[in-house]
């Protein structure tokens, strides 16, 4: 007894040497795995006749922006007060503007990412007022924290994109704080990110403070910065929307433009309707954005979301958001553009096996459904109000495993049929050793590094942790290993004079 299990002790020792234990970063991914789409066309053109039918009919409100109403009256709109209908057959036509796919420059530019077509990028959490970690427990967002998840963010080699509120610095006054977060990701880190979108001079500062990094003559040809903005559900586009896309689209920048319906409260009880009406409400705002310039980025959103007809509280991983996902990933490619879902979704308070399930569900059909870029995909708790340290960090271990599905799919070359290991390897015999499994061993499989597969006496051995444990460790080494990417002084000098006078010109706001 006492012999076997030194060798399997030795065994698993010797695998654990052996194997890679730092992923190969890919700055997105492009993929070789087929769209799932369950619609057939007669349900696709049924939904389509209704999304025509709100545009046409029922009509979108752009609300308190009289120059919006004004841009889309010189195109030639119905306008009903604030309401807006159009022919749908222009709205398409205005849709087939934006590009189906597009690059996002990165600081460095190994890293800039492409948005669109048949790739995939991953971003953390956005938006969340709350954090958590084992240490320290739940509190408030602060700076402090908001550095380090970028941080983390930067040093992962599944997360692609930054995002931008990965939780809300709640320390720094609101009317400044847009300033602080734009430099964070900026200096510290070098993967793309968006931009502040909550107020029209913020996404102004975000988009000046990109121009300093990038240059004028850069930012007059490529996206280098994109504004995440939610429509005001049901059938509303405000005035956050449409200022933001002048903004970033008037720069020749990119906009995600999300619906965020609760089947039953800003949308029908009924997912098909969700649908249809989230793709109306997306599309108004695509159009709009290409009516301000032509050719700007803009990425469809889904943000769906069944609810407890109880409480009202919105609910993850359930089949009807599923669902939403695959038919929204089919609708938007018939429309031509890049498509934006929600990722690791959960209304759990911690990593349990509540997140996992719901994470798993919401994030598997985002897969499938083909959605060009992810945000949320790791670290998102409690509907979104926390972004948890362990989350992120377990949620984007597994974006690893599917990041391997989805841009290698089945290898079925001759290398992938092994036939020369038949030939080396009797019946009844074992591959372990065979010319084959040497020059494929360290990249065969996906090894995820949270994970425990050792057996049971090396686990309690080593302190019995569970994934929460080693998640926590994992990110505490990161944070002591992380180094600032370099940055050129006069750059980095210019934005701290940028962030100084704006924070001098602006008061202190709480709310």
């Amino acid at each position: 007894m006492g012999g076997s299990r030194l060798a399997r002790r030795g065994a698993s020792s010797w695998a654990r040497h052996e194997r890679i234990k730092d992923a190969v970063a890919v700055p997105y991914i492009r993929r070789r795995l087929p769209f799932f789409d369950p619609l057939d066309m007669e349900q696709i053109e049924t939904l389509e006749h209704h999304v025509d039918w709100l545009l046409q009919d029922v009509g979108i409100a752009f609300r308190d922006d009289p120059s919006a109403l004004a841009l889309w009256k010189t195109a030639g709109a119905t306008i009903d007060g604030d309401i807006v209908r159009a022919p749908a057959d222009w709205i398409r036509d205005l849709c087939r503007k934006a590009p189906s796919e597009f690059t996002q420059l990165a600081r460095n530019p190994s890293k800039s990412v492409v948005i669109g077509g048949v790739h995939q990028v991953f971003a953390p959490v956005y938006g969340a007022p709350f954090v958590r970690d084992l240490e320290a427990g739940r509190r408030y967002g602060d700076i402090a924290a908001f550095r380090d998840l970028v941080r983390l963010t930067y040093m992962h080699p599944y997360l692609h994109h930054g995002g931008f509120v990965t939780c809300e610095p709640c320390d720094i006054p609101v009317s400044k704080r847009h300033l602080d977060m734009v430099l964070a990701h900026m200096t510290l880190s070098d993967k793309p990110h968006l931009g502040a979108i909550t107020e029209m001079s913020r996404a102004q500062d975000s988009v000046d403070m990109a121009e300093i990094v990038f240059g004028r003559q850069v930012m007059d040809k490529h996206c280098v910065i994109l504004g995440n903005v939610n429509t005001n559900s049901p059938l509303l586009i405000d005035k956050v929307v449409t200022e933001a896309i002048r903004v970033y689209c008037g720069r020749g920048q990119g906009i995600i433009v999300v619906p965020f319906i609760l089947s039953g409260a800003m949308g029908p009880v009924s997912t098909a309707a969700s649908i249809a009406q989230a793709m109306a409400e997306a599309m108004m705002a695509c159009a709009y954005a290409q009516l301000i310039h032509a050719g700007a980025p803009f990425v469809l959103g889904n943000f769906l979301s069944s609810m407890s007809l109880k409480s009202g509280a919105p609910t993850f991983g359930m089949p009807e958001p599923v669902m939403s996902n695959y038919a929204i990933g089919q609708l938007a490619r018939r429309v031509g553009l890049p498509l934006r879902c929600g990722g690791s979704l959960t209304a759990s308070k911690i990593e349990d096996a509540q997140a996992a399930y719901e994470s798993a569900d919401s994030m598997h059909s985002t897969m499938l459904a083909g959605a060009n870029y992810v945000l949320h995909a790791a670290g998102w708790l409690e509907g979104g109000l926390c972004a948890g340290f362990e989350k992120l960090i377990m949620d984007a271990d597994r974006l690893g495993s599917y990041q391997k599905l989805l841009a290698q799919g089945l290898d079925t070359s001759d290398e992938g049929l092994a036939k020369d290991a038949y030939d080396e390897v009797a019946a009844g015999g074992h591959f372990l050793g065979s010319a084959h499994t040497m020059r494929n061993y360290s990249t065969a499989f996906y090894e995820p590094q949270l994970s425990d597969s050792e057996n049971v006496e090396s686990w309690e051995e080593g302190g019995a942790k569970d994934m929460r444990v080693r998640a926590y460790e994992k990110w505490k080494q990161m944070l002591t290993d992380y180094q600032e990417p370099p940055m050129d002084i006069a750059i980095r000098e210019a934005l701290d004079d940028f962030v100084g006078r704006r924070k001098s010109e602006l008061p202190d706001a709480w709310y």
